[in-house]
């Protein structure tokens, strides 16, 4: 298996099976690949349209949170779950394009790709959204690079390609899908930031403003700054 696409979703219920639908229209015959779906506990009809879709799409695999646990233990869920070596997350409303998921593949898996190369960040240069979320995704993003010099200009898109063992070995914890460049290179690792399309949302409520988006995510940034300048890393050679 070459994908494991895996989406969080809470409260997606008019979102998630078109998106569905479209991933597999946009992989189909392209590559060998499953959707996980994992809905965080959602409280409309989430579950019941995903059981529909599941009729339809037989490379579709559902996990479900009897309770909301935040948008990193979904992902983490499901990328313990996947069982693919490269992973693709997604948001479940529908803004991140599919269409963007084989540049990411192709760009990681390139015959002179780094071997380090292990995160492919989505870089949304044209934002569909409101105001007030663009401005405050672009002070959140400012002062993340400044504090963690992660040198990615949009860590907050959903669209991301990582490897799988990668992602595992990274420090756990809520908010940490928001610190994956930053992660990946105190990992050792390299980043790249690929632009993507982004559309406006078709349907449903945003679950970001700016209580959540600048305030809550500063001890977590902190927290983060702190494990850079702990960091291990040693030269390890084994005595013949």
């Amino acid at each position: 298996m070459d994908l494991s696409i895996v989406i969080p979703v809470f409260n997606e219920a008019a979102s998630i099976s078109p998106l569905v639908d479209e991933i597999a229209a946009v992989l189909g015959g392209q590559a060998d690949y499953e959707i996980i779906v994992v809905d965080d506990g959602s409280t409309d009809a989430t579950a019941e349209r995903l059981g529909a879709c599941r009729q339809q799409q037989p490379r579709l695999r559902v996990l479900q949170h009897p309770q909301r646990s935040g948008q990193s233990a979904a992902i983490a869920s499901g990328v313990n779950a996947a069982r693919a070596p490269w992973i693709v997350t997604l948001d479940g409303d529908g803004q991140n394009d599919p269409a963007d998921i084989p540049g990411l593949y192709t760009a990681a898996t390139a015959v002179d790709a780094p071997a380090t190369l292990w995160l492919i960040a989505g870089w949304r240069q044209r934002r569909r959204d409101s105001w007030l979320k663009r401005i405050s995704s672009r002070i959140a993003n400012g002062v993340r690079r400044r504090l963690l010099r992660d040198h990615t200009p949009d860590s907050g898109c959903g669209l991301r390609l990582f490897r799988r063992d990668v992602f595992l070995a990274l420090p756990q914890f809520d908010h940490m899908h928001r610190f994956l460049p930053a992660l990946v290179l105190r990992a050792g690792g390299q980043v790249r930031s690929l632009a993507v399309n982004h559309r406006p949302r078709r349907s449903g409520t945003s679950k970001y403003g700016v209580h959540n988006r600048l305030w809550v995510g500063l001890v977590d940034l902190l927290g983060v700054r702190w494990l850079q300048r702990r960091v291990l890393r040693p030269v390890v050679s084994e005595r013949e």
